[in-house]
């Protein structure tokens, strides 16, 4: 083969027939001359395999085509048959015994890279429009947070659908000396987040219940103390960037810690207000990050996450109150927020049928065929409002929850104490 006429490509090798392979958006059942994929376009890529398009564990790597006039790139992955893992090929000789055969395999062996927009019309001899929703899909995410995640092996960041973060990790006994013990999985270090405390240590009253409301100060902990990136903007486009690398673990491998921590980055996201002003590019972004993957939710498998689930599952409910935060909020800054999300507000009411405002309504009569006329109530109408059953209820803590509550015991009850008895001393007549 004329070495012009080569691109940048990756071999997936030792698959057994019918297996289950993929590159990014797109997957396929393998016929026995597949070899791999060639003409790949500079930037990331996710590669993924399973020995049988049944098999719920799929295996992973990520690896990065520079760009760039040099040679092209050669990439070789391979099918462990015995761990029914995918591994790279580190063997030199190997590798360059590949690359000199690559004619051979070159035209029948190799796929043409593409990503293709799928289309309700079946007629043959149709055009099919190539779709760059990859490339912004992963716009936030970089070999630096790969390694993070994953662990520092370039150009294969490798995972599975069982891969978990220890967060996620459900601890069972009797079952240390399980299949999971003898070929451990992959341990995911994602950014730890802990929505059941989003204070400082320390806060005490007012400030834990207004850090419970606003959640800006986690995220501006988030950001600082734990994302490897070394300014805000940066440690933003950190947080964001492991918000498409979730979702897209979700999409290819059905990784349910991903899964979790999507949903955890949203619903901690969604529920800032001061972090709305300081950081507007970053919501301006999410945003449109937000509806770029809601347009691909309908490609996950299983019903990992159903959006048209009764009520819209977590993320109607969060978009209605990050909706009413905007309103709150007052100056020509947020402009451009208000407009990206009024398109994510659109595309929901347009694809799923989600109200996220009060414009709609929740009560009325309705007249049945008969003519008899019964009212009817919008399921859940009280959630938005807090009223009903979703009205907030004051409860009586337990020792055990006092302590969870007041670590350092009854140093904050003493305190609390006082604090209540000098304001009655003030309240009381000096006469007496």
């Amino acid at each position: 083969m004329d070495p012009a006429m080569q691109t940048h490509c990756v071999l997936l090798l030792n698959l057994p027939p019918s297996a289950l392979g993929g590159i990014d958006l797109l997957s396929f059942t393998t016929t026995p001359r597949f070899r791999g994929v060639k003409n790949l376009p500079p930037g990331l890529h996710f590669l993924f395999a399973s020995s049988d398009a049944t098999v719920s564990v799929r295996h992973g790597a990520w690896f990065y085509v520079s760009p760039g006039t040099g040679s092209p790139q050669v990439f070789i992955k391979k099918w462990d048959p015995t761990t029914e893992d995918l591994v790279a090929e580190t063997s030199q000789s190997e590798v360059l015994r590949w690359k000199a055969n690559l004619g051979s395999i070159w035209k029948d062996g190799l796929t043409p890279y593409r990503q293709i927009v799928s289309s309700d019309s079946k007629e043959e001899g149709e055009a099919v429009e190539e779709s760059p929703d990859w490339a912004e899909l992963t716009s936030r995410i970089n070999p630096s947070l790969l390694s993070r995640i994953t662990g520092l092996n370039p150009d294969h960041w490798s995972l599975s659908s069982a891969s978990s973060a220890p967060q996620d990790l459900e601890n069972i006994p009797g079952l240390e000396s399980s299949n999971s013990f003898l070929h451990p999985e992959k341990e995911l270090n994602l950014l730890p987040i802990d929505l059941k405390r989003t204070w400082r240590l320390g806060a005490t009253g007012s400030e834990r219940t207004e850090a419970a409301q606003d959640r800006s100060w986690a995220l501006g902990d988030l950001i600082e103390n734990h994302c490897k990136a070394r300014d805000p903007r940066g440690g933003e486009d950190e947080v964001l960037g492991e918000v498409q690398f979730c979702f897209l673990m979700v999409l290819t491998l059905n990784n349910n810690s991903c899964l979790e921590q999507w949903k955890r980055l949203l619903t901690l996201l969604f529920t800032c207000q001061k972090a709305v002003r300081e950081r507007t590019h970053m919501f301006v972004e999410l945003c449109k990050t937000l509806r770029l993957q809601l347009s691909h939710c309908a490609d996950m498998e299983a019903g990992m996450f159903d959006l048209n689930e009764q009520g819209g599952g977590f993320l109607k409910p969060l978009l209605r109150k990050f909706r009413r935060t905007l309103e709150e909020l007052e100056g020509d800054w947020k402009k451009r927020l208000v407009k990206e999300f009024d398109e994510l507000q659109e595309y929901v009411r347009d694809v799923f049928g989600w109200e996220l405002d009060d414009s709609y309504v929740k009560r009325g009569m309705l007249e049945l065929e008969d003519g008899e006329r019964v009212e009817m109530e919008v399921n859940g109408a009280d959630e938005d409002d807090e009223k009903g059953e979703f009205a907030p209820l004051v409860v009586d803590l337990t020792p055990t929850q006092m302590k969870e509550l007041y670590p350092s015991g009854s140093e904050h009850q003493e305190s609390g104490e006082e604090e209540a008895d000098a304001a009655d001393l003030e309240d009381m007549d000096t006469r007496y």
